[in-house]
């Protein structure tokens, strides 16, 4: 498998030169060859061999995105030990208790500053790059060849209560989607992949393998510091969510004079923000906005939006040459969708992720994966006839009235974000009836009494009435419940990928949503 696997080719031998991985933070940027970042990793891998990690071991990693991180990742791939990466968001202390419920050997994290008692299995991760320089020179660990069934990481699902579900991710899924995406979009030496999304996430760190195999630059920074990065790192690609791309929509339009602006001053706009080399940006996890798409692609900043999950990996993308807005894509090589008889979307490849849930409540892994490995995705969608996959919602979401009319709420959720006051909608139906909105106010919290919240709830009210207008009878948003501030990852509203935390949200504003009082009522 050695020839068709990126995996087995980056842990086999060193990169090429002439390539860099930088890592950019508010106080500065670290860049180091590529050619390094192998040789580091490799040490690494020696330095944690000799404390007596070996292959299938299982290694943690809580912390945010830094380069002891990508290391670490690395070092786990050349023994052939797997990455279980924890979301600092969601996991606010290195628990001890994580070593036994993921079955880890070790834990690293940016939690503590100082090792333990001897033997603690609990480590601070700035110490690998120590670890790594006490090695000798030249030490590298004995070769490892992974099969398409062996598994490099641990995903951890970003359910939205409750502990997460657990999945190993097969060697085969990720050579599959690394080797879809470098034929769809042709990465070269002219490339720097711009990454901001935690990489905890394992997509996120597809595009270090990416660099590693396929030759070119990567840089890593966070959600916090990325729009700064963006102006001094002038990327080629951006890997976003849609909510960081309606963030940077509604900045263009502030810089540009308002969203009624001339396409010459939102073209300016764009270019300060994302510098001037921009040859495609990458959105997916969540369904983007027509409004978000079309400014983008009319500023010929190219955004292709695409469909995966944890489960399934990449399904669908769209990519230049095959790229139709409203859809997620052509189904990628390998990969086959089929619906059901109410729309759901099913997904099986020649090489699936896993066979099912390692954790997870009973009887959830077989409402998921199949007894031939395909997943139910719980996304409502249908493919045109042409191949592009568009997708309506998720099953859950679809809400049914006491008539039996069944909504899906993603339209009309779209249709209020469209307007620059209202960052996030959500969709409730309490009594049946009628629904009722939440949004996230884009100006966050605000007073109220103020001017300001006064023309807030304004704006949103005339949005609900457009909203209305656009939709059928039992369509109808009856009020709006205006959230106290905006929903973020930190206060537990958002994922780690900026998607909606429904039953949060529903919980935290479940006595505004059954009282009328103080809502926005439709006229």
């Amino acid at each position: 498998m050695t020839g068709s696997s990126v995996i087995n080719d980056i842990v086999a031998r060193p990169p090429g030169t002439g390539h860099r991985i930088s890592f950019f933070r508010l106080g500065g940027i670290e860049t180091l060859d590529l050619t390094e970042l192998y040789d580091r990793a490799g040490r690494l891998a020696c330095a944690l061999r000799d404390l007596g990690l070996a292959r299938g071991d299982r290694i943690g990693i809580l912390a945010g995105n830094c380069l002891e991180w990508v290391v670490l990742d690395l070092a786990a791939l050349r023994l052939g030990a797997m990455t279980v990466g924890f979301d600092p968001a969601k996991f606010a202390t290195a628990d001890p208790a994580l070593l036994d419920r993921y079955r880890l050997r070790l834990l690293f994290t940016d939690r503590v500053a100082d090792d333990g008692p001897d033997g603690s299995r609990v480590r601070p991760l700035g110490g690998v790059m120590r670890m790594a320089a006490e090695q000798e020179a030249g030490r590298v660990p004995p070769p490892v060849v992974y099969t398409p069934e062996d598994a490099t990481s641990l995903k951890l699902t970003s359910g939205s209560t409750g502990e997460p579900k657990t999945l190993t991710a097969s060697v085969g899924s990720i050579d599959s989607d690394l080797l879809a995406v470098q034929e769809m979009f042709a990465h070269g030496p002219d490339d720097n992949v711009f990454v901001f999304l935690p990489l905890s996430v394992l997509q996120q760190r597809y595009w270090t393998y990416s660099a590693l195999r396929f030759g070119h630059d990567v840089t890593i920074s966070t959600y916090e510091a990325a729009f700064p990065a963006l102006r001094q790192i002038r990327p080629t690609v951006v890997m976003g969510v849609p909510g960081f791309f309606e963030t940077a929509r509604k900045h263009i339009e502030a810089q540009a004079g308002g969203p009624d602006a001339g396409e010459d001053e939102q073209r300016a706009a764009a270019r300060r923000l994302f510098g001037d080399r921009i040859r495609y940006l990458w959105t997916g996890s969540a369904p983007a906005s027509a409004g978000t798409l079309g400014l983008f692609n009319r500023l010929g900043l190219p955004i292709f939006e695409g469909y995966g999950l944890n489960e399934t990996c990449i399904v669908a993308k769209n990519h230049p040459g095959a790229h139709r807005e409203g859809s997620v894509g052509r189904v990628l090589p390998g990969k086959r969708v089929l619906l059901d008889a109410d729309g759901v979307i099913h997904v099986s490849g020649d090489h699936p992720v896993c066979q099912g849930y390692e954790q997870a409540p009973p009887g959830v892994s077989e409402r998921v994966f199949g007894a031939d490995g395909t997943v139910r995705t719980n996304d409502i969608g249908h493919l045109d006839d042409d191949g592009f996959l568009y997708i309506h919602g998720r099953a859950d979401d679809v809400i049914v009235l006491d008539n039996g009319r069944k909504i899906a709420v993603r339209p009309i959720e779209e249709h209020m974000r469209t307007h620059p006051a209202i960052e996030e909608c959500v969709l409730f139906c309490p009594d049946q009836t009628r629904l009722v909105a939440v949004v996230s106010p884009a100006g966050g919290t605000v007073g109220a009494d103020s001017e300001r919240a006064d023309n807030e709830r304004a704006a949103i009210a005339e949005q609900l009435a457009r909203t209305n207008a656009a939709f059928g009878a039992d369509e109808q948003i009856h009020r709006v419940v205006v959230a106290r501030g905006r929903f973020t990852v930190a206060n537990g509203l958002l994922t780690s990928q900026l998607k909606p935390r429904r039953g949060r949200i529903l919980d935290t504003y479940r006595t505004a949503i059954h009282d009328t009082r103080g809502s926005i009522h439709a006229v």
